[in-house]
């Protein structure tokens, strides 16, 4: 085999669970197509659907302490002195919780290094109001995020953000969904969703503060009519639980929890419009485009959203759905009588997006993937170091 043709050993560092995030698997996808041999490097979660992930190798590291700066610190270390000890062709970052070890072998051994920022990450809503730890990622950012090279991230009003604070514009790369025209939807019977009710769903791994689910659980509470299924995991879970239980919309609201992508977009794809709620207060959700928006999307859903600056622009130049202009029950129920007693607008709507997803999909906005990392092995070829 000719000298740049020889296999490319890439490791990708999350710290999520790694057989939910499906934009770490697609993305591998992408450079195992180069001719690489792929490590996705994680942690141990209870619940993994997939322990084996193949084609790829995986490696997660059980985690002594559950949260915090004690959390975070041991995956680092254990990330550094992995990488150190390993030989890697190219390293993979994904978000700023996995930066550092990253950034610092890359330097040392003089490999090139792709950071993936998922998400305006000193901007969630889970340090705003924490000091200490905001400085913390700030300083992490501040002082790498200037030298750094290969960069991704998942909206233009993220990049723009990076764009003024560093002077430097990343790749948008949007974390759109895979077609699924071939998976067989879910039968509603089996769901348990009564005859003549509009199937609402709302779905996604971080069901967390300021996403809306307790607003709309009162909003179902009040609308009849309407069955809402809720498919994931977050931190506000248990209590939108209890909240079911101590309401009048027990018998309309369903729970599932996190499941391998393909099954759950089976349950997706049975619903009549999907739902995402995230609010204006913290600068992340602002700038997202959550993934549930583009599995609506894949699946051919109308959706109810809430105002933000990127999912308005999917929403209105394609028309796709309503959006609300404040996230609180009375809107929310307004959005939802309409899709309910207009079905004339409910199946333009699915028609709308039937026809995004034709070019709204991973299919496409993977080629952006392919050029970047094209780039990078170009630079690999042409580096002594670039070996290992």
């Amino acid at each position: 085999m000719p000298e740049d043709q020889k296999t490319i050993k890439a490791a990708i560092s999350v710290i999520n669970c790694i057989c939910y995030d499906q934009r770490v698997l697609k993305i591998a996808e992408v450079i195992r197509s180069l001719n690489a041999e792929v490590t996705i490097i994680g942690r141990v979660t209870t619940g993994c659907a997939n322990p084996e992930i193949k084609p790829f190798r995986t490696l997660r590291f059980r985690m002594l302490f559950r949260r915090k700066f004690l959390f975070y610190g041991f995956f680092n270390i254990r990330l550094f002195f992995h990488l150190l000890l390993h030989s890697y062709d190219l390293l993979v970052s994904n978000d700023l919780d996995t930066l550092l070890p990253n950034y610092l072998i890359a330097r040392l051994k003089k490999i090139p290094l792709v950071y993936d920022s998922h998400e305006y990450f000193t901007g969630v809503p889970e340090i705003q109001h924490k000091p200490f730890v905001k400085w913390v990622w700030l300083t992490i950012e501040k002082k790498i995020f200037p030298h750094l090279k290969y960069i991704m991230t998942v909206s233009d009003s993220i990049s723009d953000q990076y764009f003024k604070e560093y002077g430097i514009r990343p790749l948008v790369v949007r974390n759109c969904a895979r077609t699924v025209n071939h998976l067989v939807p879910q039968s509603r019977k089996e769901i348990g969703v009564p005859d003549n009710h509009l199937f609402l769903i709302y779905q996604g791994a971080g069901i967390n503060v300021d996403r809306g689910a307790e607003e709309l659980i009162d909003a179902i509470e009040k609308t009849e009519g309407v069955f809402l299924l809720i498919a994931g995991s977050g931190d506000v879970l248990s209590s939108l639980k209890n909240k079911v239980s101590y309401s009048g919309a027990g018998s309309c609201i369903r729970f599932i929890p996190k499941m391998a992508w393909e099954e759950l977009m089976r349950f997706t794809k049975s619903a009549d419009a999907g739902l995402t709620l995230d609010k204006k207060n913290n600068p992340n959700y602002e700038y997202s485009l959550p993934n549930k928006l583009f599995d609506y999307i894949s699946a051919g859903l109308p959706v109810i959203a809430s105002d933000l600056t990127e999912i308005r622009k999917i929403v209105t130049e394609n028309g796709i759905g309503i959006l609300i202009p404040e996230v609180n029950p009375e809107e929310i129920s307004q959005a939802i009588c309409q899709l309910r007693d207009k079905p004339q607008l409910l199946s333009e709507l699915r028609k709308n997006s039937q026809i995004a997803s034709e070019t709204i999909n991973w299919e496409n906005e993977k080629n952006r993937v392919l050029g970047l990392y094209q780039e990078v092995l170009e630079e690999l070829k042409k580096s002594p170091h670039g070996r290992g």
